[in-house]
């Protein structure tokens, strides 16, 4: 296909031939190009193994000495000249480095090393270069941008895929869908991941950007979806440590993920099921409220970290949970909340009652704070709530009316 742009795709050339030839004489002058051992595993088959080599790394250790290079300066004058080059290059770098700078890194530095990765190092091939151009201008030119972060998880397994909420979903991972852009991959995912029942789903975030408009804030949005998937399943989950971010189908960055979202509670492997994955869809979009109630946010806070803490400060973490959500007679009103069944209430409540004694929490009242917090969720108005659960112990409310959590 003939480039759009025959004038940039000349200087674009000539960048990425220049630097071939120097990163070759980088090599014969005893420069060491560094390798991953990338592993594919086969069902039913021997797996299969290949060096790659990390061309990124290499690359990006001499981009200062490349930046001042002739050939790039001639190129970033074609580029300027482009429009469309600079508001590529802020969506990907966004708005900080200089115009010079946000045009090296994101389109010669980017176009180098999908270059040099389609060739298998430095040794120059035209049809990789111009895959890879083909695939620069389609990205540079488009109206919409295409964002997609993954973040690997432990702790949970799901059947083929399930859609949480509107461009987020948990999935399996795809053999070597990570080693395609980042070989040192083995290095930033958890132990044995891709391998054990509960090690190989990922969580994706995917979002349809217009041309200017800047990538989501995928840390975030990835820690709400594993307080969200906690909450529903009572899973041991934990996503990451890292998540890995593509634009337009390239490599874009590796985030770290929240640390309370990337550390793994104890417990046992849970699997994600489509009802509770629509209830984890429902309690993410839900957990917008806390915005508005400090209670609640400090109830979700309090929740979240009792499940990594040792006596007795996880029973203090659970007691300011059910005080944050409902208030000083929580242990009546979580009791009513939680159980229709009367001995199961009376049940529940003495174990309740000695947690606000100050005794050490039991597994079922441990279970019972995340149970109110995903009705305290499901209700949507948490003093609401409160005063409801009073008129159903006042006996004006018919307690069958109350919502039971899962």
């Amino acid at each position: 296909m003939a480039p759009r742009a025959p004038y940039l795709y000349s200087s674009l050339r000539g960048f990425v031939l220049g630097a071939f030839a120097y990163l070759l004489r980088e090599l014969d002058e005893g420069a060491e190009l560094p390798v991953a051992f990338v592993e594919h595993e086969h069902a039913g088959g021997p797996a299969l193994y290949e060096y790659r080599p990390l061309v990124r790394a290499f690359v990006e250790e001499r981009a200062a000495r490349l930046r001042g290079r002739d050939d790039a300066l001639i190129a970033l004058e074609e580029l300027q000249r482009e429009p469309a080059a600079a508001i590529f290059a802020r969506a990907h770098v966004g708005r900080r480095p200089s115009e010079d700078e946000a045009l090296f890194r994101t389109i010669l530095l980017g176009l180098l090393v999908a270059t040099a990765e389609a060739c298998g190092g430095f040794d120059w091939d035209d049809e990789s270069f111009d895959r890879a151009y083909t695939e620069l201008e389609r990205s540079l030119y488009g109206e919409r941008r295409t964002y997609a972060a993954v973040a690997p998880l432990v702790g949970l397994s799901v059947a083929p895929q399930l859609e949480l909420v509107a461009g987020l979903r948990v999935r399996a991972v795809a053999d070597g869908e990570l080693a395609r852009h980042w070989p040192e991959v083995a290095s930033l995912v958890p132990k044995d991941f891709g391998r054990e029942t509960d090690r190989y789903c990922v969580l994706e975030l995917r979002a349809a950007l217009a041309a200017d408009e800047d990538p989501p804030d995928a840390p975030a949005e990835i820690a709400d979806a594993v307080t969200a998937i906690r909450l529903a399943t009572a899973a041991p989950l934990a996503a990451g440590p890292v998540l890995f971010e593509t634009l337009d189908g390239r490599p874009f960055g590796v985030r770290p993920v929240l640390p309370i979202a990337a550390t793994q509670p104890p417990g046992e492997a849970t699997r994600l099921d489509s009802f509770r994955g629509a209830l984890a869809g429902a309690l993410l979009l839900r957990l917008t409220l806390a915005d508005a109630d400090s209670s609640l946010a400090e109830a979700l806070d309090r929740w979240e970290l009792s499940l990594f803490q040792q006596e007795p400060f996880r029973s203090e973490q659970l007691r300011a949970t059910f005080d944050a959500v409902l208030g000083e007679t929580w242990p009546l009103r979580a009791a009513v909340l939680l159980e229709a069944d009367p001995t199961g209430r009376a049940g529940l409540h003495a174990d309740l009652i000695g947690l606000a004694r100050g005794e050490a929490h039991t597994a079922v009242a441990a279970d019972a704070a995340r149970r109110v917090l995903v009705e305290a969720l499901q209700h949507g108005d948490r003093l609401a709530l409160q005063r409801e659960l009073d008129e159903a112990l006042l006996g004006v409310r018919d307690r069958r009316a109350l919502r039971l959590a899962g």
